[in-house]
């Protein structure tokens, strides 16, 4: 859909929203409750004393859809609106009246990015070649949420094909940061992060290849979870790599991290993968929450990942900062230095063959399978030639790949496990807990401008789970985060530390209402 056209169609959704059977449009914003910046937990409880419910969240958000993403600054971060959305929740609140009531997430409204395979929705993973295309099912993660009684608000626009980490594609254009709308929220799941960080949603899901989950986090002052390669089913997610595709949470908070956590974190016969977190996997990342986990726990800051150039510094000093509070609240930490980690990280296409070899075999064993897809294979997307020029040179770098380069995908992928075992070699000689950096050294790039910075291969080249925080604002008044990397299936740890660490600082700030163009004085 031409992007001139998304937010008429968008208006016109809205007021089908509107009068539903049965519907009434009630007041975006309860007389005695405002869900602006509110946790799932208080959202759940203010359902639950009636307070509010499920259609007039709903509601309330699609108002702030209405008059942030579409009209004056144009955050653009949705794709689509469920056109069900409302009707859904009014079911929600009669189960509630009847004393029904699934969990955490019952008649809570949450946004997925536009990969995600979702019934009665276009899925076009931000890609014009895709336009149309409508899967018959769910991916695995987005029926996890509707059985929890999670409400699928709205698609989100993305990094086309997730193929980068500036949120741009054919389908939609490019995703504005809330912060200051001349830059990227990062990349490739922006658009989710931008609608959660603007309150256009109580809650996100993206993907995370290399950093698309904790890049866009970092950039919008979220919390951002890469779980152990494994923990979480990559069934129904468009392809771009399937050995480092995962999904995970993008929200407001560590608590509302671990409660979407909860709920992605299953065993699922069809994709093997998953079941390698067999028994792996606490009852619940939300019980393991607690305020004193930084007290004794032995933090490792990784010095390569910190400061590589000297632009580097601004975000490296409020990285450092917020790692000085942690030892204010109890933690040691010990700087480390790992220079031979990095040729084995970055050997072949600076750490990116695996994925680019990937994403030609992925996406084309992917679109054989889809009856009513409009293309057929990634040599097919190139010759229709609508997608967006940023990706060019990704895509065809895949299709370039040969069968000859099958040697040499091997060779990276036992250079992976290497990288692996270096790391938890480092953290077990340390007594580490945790390594810290940030997850990008630089500010967020502007819009149609490279982003420089990323410490993404980490966590997605050695299958570790990362957590991403808000470390706090540079001197241009732009997010950074911090990124904790942990042991295998050690999310739990991570989130209780990261938890611990936000309760203490208390280190959101949600975005200018208005949505300035600029944040910052002094920027350049």
């Amino acid at each position: 859909m031409p992007a001139s056209f998304r937010p008429r169609c968008r208006r016109l959704v809205l007021l089908a929203l509107a009068v539903l059977p049965g519907a009434t449009w009630a007041a975006p914003v309860p007389a005695d409750f405002d869900p602006l910046e509110a946790t799932l937990p208080e959202l759940q409880v203010a359902m639950g004393s009636g307070r509010i419910t499920a259609v007039a969240l709903v509601d309330y958000y699609l108002a702030r859809i209405e008059a942030l993403d579409d009209a004056g600054p144009a955050l653009n971060a949705i794709a689509a609106i469920n056109p069900n959305a409302r009707q859904r929740a009014a079911i929600l609140d009669l189960e509630r009246a009847e004393g029904r009531v699934r969990g955490p997430l019952h008649g809570i409204p949450v946004v997925v990015k536009d990969n995600f395979e979702t019934r009665g929705m276009p899925t076009t993973a931000g890609s014009a070649a895709l336009a149309g295309f409508q899967p018959e099912r769910d991916a695995f993660v987005v029926r996890r949420l509707r059985e929890a009684g999670a409400i699928i608000l709205a698609k989100t626009n993305m990094h086309e094909f997730a193929y980068g980490i500036t949120s741009v594609g054919s389908a939609f254009g490019s995703v504005r940061n809330p912060y200051d709308l001349r830059r990227t929220p990062g990349g490739s799941s922006g658009g989710s992060a931008a609608a959660v960080t603007a309150n256009l949603a109580a809650a996100g899901l993206g993907t995370d290849t290399c950093g698309s989950v904790r890049i866009p986090a970092a950039f919008t002052n979220l919390v951002g979870v890469r779980a152990t390669q494994g923990l979480i089913s990559r069934r129904g997610i468009v392809p771009l790599s399937h050995t480092q595709d995962i999904a995970g949470p993008l929200t407001r908070s560590v608590v509302d991290a671990a409660l979407l956590l909860d709920v992605l974190a299953a065993v699922d016969e069809a994709d093997p993968q998953t079941a390698d977190g067999y028994r792996r996997r606490p009852d619940s990342y939300l019980e393991g929450l607690a305020p004193g986990a930084l007290r004794g726990a032995r933090i490792g800051l990784l010095e390569e990942a910190l400061l590589v150039e000297p632009e580097d510094g601004p975000v490296a000093a409020v990285v450092g900062e917020a790692v000085n509070r942690m030892q204010a609240l109890g933690a040691t930490i010990v700087r480390v230095s790992m220079p031979e980690l990095w040729p084995t990280l970055e050997s072949r296409l600076s750490g990116f063959f695996v994925l680019v070899y990937d994403f030609k075999q992925d996406i084309n064993a992917y679109l054989r399978d889809q009856a009513n897809a409009p293309v057929g294979s990634l040599a097919e997307i190139l010759a229709a030639g609508v997608h967006h020029p940023e990706v060019d040179a990704s895509l065809r770098a895949s299709e370039a790949m040969a069968a000859g380069s099958r040697r040499d995908y091997l060779a990276e992928l036992a250079h992976r496990d290497e990288a692996r075992r270096r790391l938890l070699a480092l953290m077990a000689k340390e007594r580490l807990d945790a390594l810290a950096y940030p997850a990008v050294r630089r500010d967020p790039a502007r819009i149609g401008q490279s982003q420089p910075g990323s410490n993404c291969l980490l966590s997605a080249n050695t299958g570790l789970p990362a957590v991403v925080v808000p470390a706090g604002f540079t001197p241009r008044g732009l997010p950074a985060g911090l990124e904790l990397l942990g042991v295998p299936w050690g999310e739990a740890a991570l989130l209780a530390l990261a938890y611990d660490y936000e309760q203490a600082t208390r280190p959101r700030r949600a975005p200018p209402a208005d949505l300035r163009p600029a944040a910052a004085t002094g920027d350049r």
